[in-house]
């Protein structure tokens, strides 16, 4: 499944400064060379790089209504109001609920949290929520995660002598809701310098400015920050910035030190304690806690995030283990329908956009099938369900194309819509979406290039196995945490090959696991997996030369660390022109 991609070798930078830079670090130049890729030219950039340091984190106040939301906290605390900490169901609404939480109950007994149910009340602030927070007393509503079009919602809870503050990080439109403060850093006449916060990030924003404001040490802020790795993780923000520093510090958190709910998601998981990855919560942590809201609901979740005892996160860890499992079956099931769809020509689109819909599918897995499909045709994708009378979407998209301005775009069609530049969601009526599709379509025309219609892996740099030292790994590993804006380095080593103990490995064979030596060093083989590369085990197994792409990783088994090639792409040499 998937397409060929093609391989791009990224500039070098320039000579000059990579040059002067390996000398003043003592390093390779291959490693200066990935240094000047990500912006830093020169030695004071580099330590600001390897060093994170939390005393390099913003001021909060800098944010637009940070005043205003930490003056109405206090207010609430002194006069005992009851306050409601509202987010959604997905990874980064579960974890920043969990935060927020977290540190309002060591300040005041009168607290509470609520998730929106997937099925009966969809994404983002909801009336049946507000009801709820007006029937059982609330006076508060702190809003993460969402709210940032929320402005119906927030009269209506005003009506009913509610307060919201709003603290989002999604795109707004012209006309901000009229809550008592709205944090986001995306406002336009917001000048906070870093706008690439997650929502559970904009939440730790709150809570820092309201302990810098009262006296409470930052250091008991600290064992937060493994929400926040978990966050800014699985939510795809960029990995520069603010949030480099705050990823640092929440895996150093998440490894040493985890709460009680995610120490159960690390074991459940079959993770190494203390070694856990970026990688790992994003393909083995936020699945699973992404499950409980997809599978039954975000509560499950928080109630996990927020335990405070080994038995009760257990027991929720064992329960949101299940609706993975679960989830990973329904999944599987979907994905065969509606690849099964597109190559028979059953689905609603699939020129420029694979657009397929059944009425039957679990809502909770959708996006999961979206991306699934963008990986097999490689173009943007929305997949359809039905769910309380409407018909309900994800979309993901390919890089390089805005499929939220598509979306945006057919707007009056839409009941509601929401997402970021290359994940949607959306829900409309049932007859609007013949015309939906079409307008996509169009829309779509002139603006996606056969190009863009190519996957492609970005290379870094070329490199010699030889340059593979101790020393040189030791240095590349200080260039995590790795994400979006400071990708795992790609290096190509061209003319190697197998020392003839290729095999194929992973239940259904699909994988190879291979020892390869550069034709330079023949002395040398080095271990690497290729996963889904199963198609190249003859030619490799025969000893022909190949070139390959690939990420240099610690891999961790019985406790024991080893390094290994993570293999993107691999080519026969004869297909190379």
């Amino acid at each position: 499944m998937g397409k060929e991609r093609k391989w791009i070798l990224k500039d070098a930078g320039d000579r000059e400064t990579v040059s002067r830079l390996s000398s003043e670090l003592g390093i390779d130049p291959v490693l200066s060379e990935l240094l000047v890729q990500r912006g830093v030219a020169t030695f004071q950039d580099a330590r600001a790089f390897f060093k994170p340091s939390l005393d390099n984190l913003h001021d909060p106040f800098l944010m637009q209504d940070m005043d205003k939301a930490v003056a109405r906290v206090e207010r609430a605390i002194a006069s005992s109001e009851k306050i409601l900490v509202y987010g959604d169901y997905d990874v980064d609404g579960t974890t920043a609920v969990s935060l927020v939480y977290s540190f309002l109950r060591r300040l005041t007994p009168n607290v509470d949290f609520y998730v929106p149910d997937r099925y009966d009340e969809g994404y983002g602030v909801s009336y049946k929520g507000i009801d709820w927070a007006h029937e059982n007393g609330f006076r508060l509503i702190i809003t993460l995660d969402c709210g940032i079009k929320a402005n119906d919602k927030v009269n209506y809870a005003a009506e009913r002598g509610i307060d919201m503050i709003i603290c989002d990080h999604h795109l707004p439109e012209n006309d901000l809701p009229d809550a008592v403060a709205v944090l986001d850093p995306k406002r336009s006449d917001c000048n906070y310098p870093f706008d690439d916060l997650s929502g559970c990030g904009v939440g730790f924003k709150l809570v820092q400015a309201y302990s810098s404001r009262n006296g409470i040490p930052f250091e008991s802020l600290i064992p937060l920050l493994d929400l926040l790795v978990v966050s800014i993780s699985s939510d795809l923000v960029s990995v520069v910035g603010e949030n480099r520093i705050l990823a640092h510090f929440g895996l150093k958190q998440l490894n040493e030190n985890p709460r009680t709910g995610l120490m159960a998601m690390i074991q459940l998981s079959g993770l190494d304690v203390g070694h856990v990855t970026i990688d790992d919560i994003v393909f083995k942590i936020g699945p699973r806690i992404n499950a409980a809201g997809r599978m039954e609901s975000g509560r499950v979740a928080v109630e996990l995030l927020t335990a405070t005892d080994d038995e009760t996160a257990a027991r929720i860890g064992t329960e949101i283990n299940k609706y993975n499992n679960e989830r990973k079956n329904i999944d599987r099931e979907i994905t065969r329908d509606a690849l099964e769809m597109v190559q028979s020509g059953k689905c609603l689109s699939s020129r420029n956009a694979t657009i397929v819909y059944n009425p039957s599918w679990h809502k909770g897995v959708v996006g999961i099938v979206a991306s699934r499909l963008v990986e097999a045709f490689y173009r943007p994708t929305i997949v359809f369900t039905r769910s309380n009378g409407f018909v309900t979407g994800s979309a993901r998209s390919i890089h390089g194309f805005d499929l939220y301005e598509a979306i945006e775009s057919c707007a009056d069609l839409l009941e509601n819509f929401g997402g970021h530049l290359y994940a949607a969601g959306l829900t409309l009526k049932e007859e609007n979406l013949p015309e939906f599709c079409e307008r996509i379509e169009k829309f779509m025309e002139g603006k996606i290039s056969s190009d863009m219609l190519t996957p492609v892996i970005m290379i870094d740099t070329k490199l010699d196995f030889a340059q593979i030292t101790p020393k040189f790994f030791r240095i590349l590993k200080q260039f995590q945490p790795f994400g979006p804006g400071n990708s795992a380095p790609v290096f190509l080593t061209e003319n190697v090959y197998d020392n003839g103990n290729a095999r194929k490995v992973g239940a259904d064979g699909s994988h190879l696991k291979l020892e390869l030596i550069q034709e330079s060093q023949p002395y040398r083989s080095i271990s690497a997996i290729a996963f889904n590369k199963s198609e190249h085990f003859e030619h490799i197994k025969a000893g022909n030369p190949i070139d390959v792409c690939y990420s240099v990783v610690e891999n961790y088994y019985r406790g024991i660390a080893n390094l290994q090639l993570r293999v993107k792409d691999l080519r026969d040499r004869e297909d190379i022109i």
